[in-house]
């Protein structure tokens, strides 16, 4: 037997062991890339559709809460406040919101396609948070109550920034999604600060 000979026995018994491994490593990086978050060579599924539907349903929900008791108390109660230098126009709002109301939608709706165990606490963060939203309005100009609503807002701000935390560890994009509104929300927590100051 020559030395190729020998080399090539001992080696082939090699070749057949790890095969079978590299093969199902192929396979399931395959799967993954076809199945892992609703995203394959078809582009987005029928269920990850209906999944930010969902979502952008629920957010124009709030929304649509929000801006009911609003718009009365604009041009009466809340034109009498003494307000800071910094208040913005009215009409800034509504544009600022919808934008924020969609980056907040598709956020939720990447986290939302994780699998479950590891979805979760973040979902229940966001939830928590779109939450203290929705009762927001309701506080500051529905009953008329800054010092309230500034409870409120803070309380949001900090769920806020848990639920940033919590999407930018699973997603990056999803964590920079909420970057705006952390920003916005933590101006209006100013703005509603120095109204309770100012009145």
């Amino acid at each position: 037997m020559t030395l190729a000979t020998m080399n090539h026995w001992h080696a082939e018994p090699d070749v057949v062991v790890l095969c079978p491994y590299i093969e199902a490593d192929m396979q399931g990086k395959r799967s993954k890339m076809s199945h892992g978050d609703g995203l394959g060579r078809r582009g987005i599924s029928r269920e990850r559709w209906l999944a930010l539907a969902f979502w952008l349903a629920v957010v124009a929900a709030i929304g649509t809460v929000g801006s009911s008791v609003t718009l009365s108390k604009i041009a009466t109660w809340y034109a009498g406040l003494v307000k800071p230098w910094f208040t913005p126009q009215n009409a800034v709002f509504g544009p600022v919101w919808t934008f924020l109301y969609l980056t907040m939608a598709v956020a939720v709706w990447r986290v939302g396609a994780l699998p479950p165990p590891v979805r979760t606490r973040a979902l229940g963060l966001f939830v928590a948070q779109l939450v203290l939203n929705a009762l927001w309005s309701p506080v500051f100009f529905g009953l008329e109550a800054p010092g309230l609503g500034l409870v409120v807002i803070v309380a949001l701000l900090v769920a806020l920034a848990a639920t940033l935390i919590a999407f930018w560890r699973l997603d990056r994009v999803a964590g920079l999604l909420l970057l705006p509104c952390l920003a916005w929300v933590g101006y209006a927590a100013a703005l509603n600060a120095a109204i309770v100051a100012l009145n």
